[in-house]
């Protein structure tokens, strides 16, 4: 049977939240851990869960990777308030992490319980002896460690531990409000969706379809962009605003000049995402801009294309480099998915030379020559909403070669 322990971090950065914080973290705990039937015990600053030894303890920390709000958690073992005790059990647990090579390591102590008689850092110092006598092949190092033995001593009983893993941080998703995605089949976009969620966000997703000028399964790739997502959502569950988009993409195609397509489609796709988020009662619009990566993403054509927008636009990935979204995108697990070769319409059809200095007056007069405020509103009308869970797959590319088709 093993024993974790769990952290929220630095909860007096939560001020008067913390009460909510804690409960939302707990929420989204039970749930994503709730297959294993865990026994859980709650703390103010920290969570034990006791794991049987039927279940893998790694198959736990890969639920525990979708707590967001979770800083780290260990694998942690409980004893009597004795140092020779803690200094025989931990001996095996070191010698197992260093095996035949000499390592760098310290002790450092937490003394919770103030009636213990040695201070924390005592604690330290003596239990650093009792270890180096047994295992000389550690060398203290206070500075630079490659292993450390934390303890704690506590009112209830002593714990140590010699790993730790990263969780996921920030803080627990919807207690930061709402907002709504707009996520296309590529690369940044879920990854913007991930770092708005970890920062507190609730979230719904909002994709334009233009089937059968676009292939079903670049629809296909956002519903399974949007399962990986539900992982980290409270109860595993996003929505999918589905909006059918080929109409107002064929007359863009036919009427608007080349080089300004891509600003008035996105321009389009701000209108109706801003009316969507408006009747959801979704507080932001977040999308996966990084500024100049491409032609749409200069400063001028954010400017031009956001000019229509009613809501608030958060871009968490501004200032991020390629390397660094792509490093996340694998970690997250949405790179295989996004680089698959189905383009949607905001890659598809893409001019040579794309307009990088767009204004907002040229591109209204374009625009002018379009009736797109009706096609807007047959395109809310028509939009569909799916409800897309982590645990439940939904093939859209086997039921048809549009997505009017596939959800008949």
């Amino acid at each position: 049977m093993a024993l974790l322990l769990l952290r929220f971090g630095d909860l007096t950065l939560k001020g008067k939240n913390q009460k909510q914080f804690i409960q939302k973290v707990k929420e989204l705990l039970l749930e994503k851990t709730a297959m294993f039937r865990l026994e859980y015990t709650f703390q103010h600053d920290r969570i034990y869960l006791t794991v049987p030894d039927s279940i893998p303890v790694e198959s736990v920390f890969k639920q525990l990777s979708y707590v967001t709000g979770l800083h780290s958690y260990s694998v942690v073992h409980k004893c009597e308030k004795d140092l020779n005790l803690i200094a025989t059990q931990a001996i095996p647990f070191l010698q197992e992490v260093i095996q035949t090579k000499q390592t760098p390591f310290k002790v450092e102590s937490k003394r919770a319980d103030k009636s213990f008689p040695l201070t924390s850092q005592e604690i330290s110092k003596a239990l650093s002896k009792l270890i180096l006598r047994e295992i000389p092949l550690l060398k203290v190092d206070m500075h630079d460690p490659v292993v450390t033995l934390e303890v704690e001593i506590r009112q209830e009983a002593a714990y140590f531990y010699v790993s730790k893993e990263t969780g996921t941080g920030g803080f627990p998703v919807g207690i930061g409000g709402k907002g709504l995605v707009l996520l296309s089949g590529g690369i940044d976009s879920p990854v913007a969706a991930y770092l708005a969620m970890k920062k507190g966000l609730a979230i719904d997703c909002i994709h334009f379809e233009s089937t059968p000028l676009t292939a079903i399964e670049s629809v296909q790739k956002v519903v399974d962009l949007t399962q990986v997502l539900a992982r980290y959502a409270p109860n595993s569950t996003i929505r999918l605003h589905v909006v059918p988009f080929e109409e107002i993409h064929s007359m863009i195609l036919n009427h608007i000049p080349e080089a300004y397509i891509v600003t008035i489609m996105r321009r389009m796709m701000v209108r109706i995402a801003s009316a969507m988020a408006q009747k959801h009662h979704l507080q932001a619009l977040i999308n996966g801009e990084s500024l100049g990566q491409v032609a749409s993403q200069t400063i001028e054509s954010l400017e031009t294309i956001y000019q229509v927008s009613q809501s608030l636009v958060l871009r968490p990935l501004i200032t991020y480099d390629k390397n660094e979204i792509l490093a996340l995108a694998r970690k997250l697990e949405t790179y295989p998915i996004s680089v698959r070769p189905f383009e949607d319409c905001c890659t598809i059809y893409i001019p040579k030379s794309p307009s990088i200095r767009p204004v907002g007056w040229l591109a209204q007069r374009y625009e002018e020559k379009i009736p797109y405020q009706e096609a807007i509103e047959r395109a809310i009308q028509a939009t569909q909403v799916l409800v897309i869970h982590a645990n439940q797959t939904l093939d859209l590319a086997s039921r048809g070669l549009t997505v009017k088709e596939a959800l008949q």
